[in-house]
């Protein structure tokens, strides 16, 4: 991994930087709502710290999404690099 990137992340930046929802505030909403898991625990917090190897499994507004985090930036970047960061297990 490279020195600028993290090895742990907050989950609203993480889903954020992950472009699986489209603002900050709504991943915090979701995390907030209780409609994330990680590693089979429902969270009810968006400063939970997610790291590499972590499942999450996310109930989006039709679909629910397990993912694998691969991975963490620093900064947003373009959807390419977006779906560096994790693997889809559904």
């Amino acid at each position: 991994m490279p020195p600028d990137e993290p090895d742990r992340q907050r989950i609203d930046r993480w889903l954020w930087h992950a472009r699986l929802v489209r603002t900050r505030a709504a991943a915090a909403a979701l995390a907030g709502a209780g409609h994330i898991r990680v590693n089979g625990v429902r969270i009810d917090a968006p400063g939970r710290m997610v790291h590499n190897g972590d499942v999450i499994t996310v109930a989006l507004d039709r679909t629910v999404r397990v993912l694998k985090v691969r991975g963490f930036r620093e900064r947003r970047g373009h959807a390419g690099s977006a779906q560096s960061l994790y693997e889809e297990l559904s």
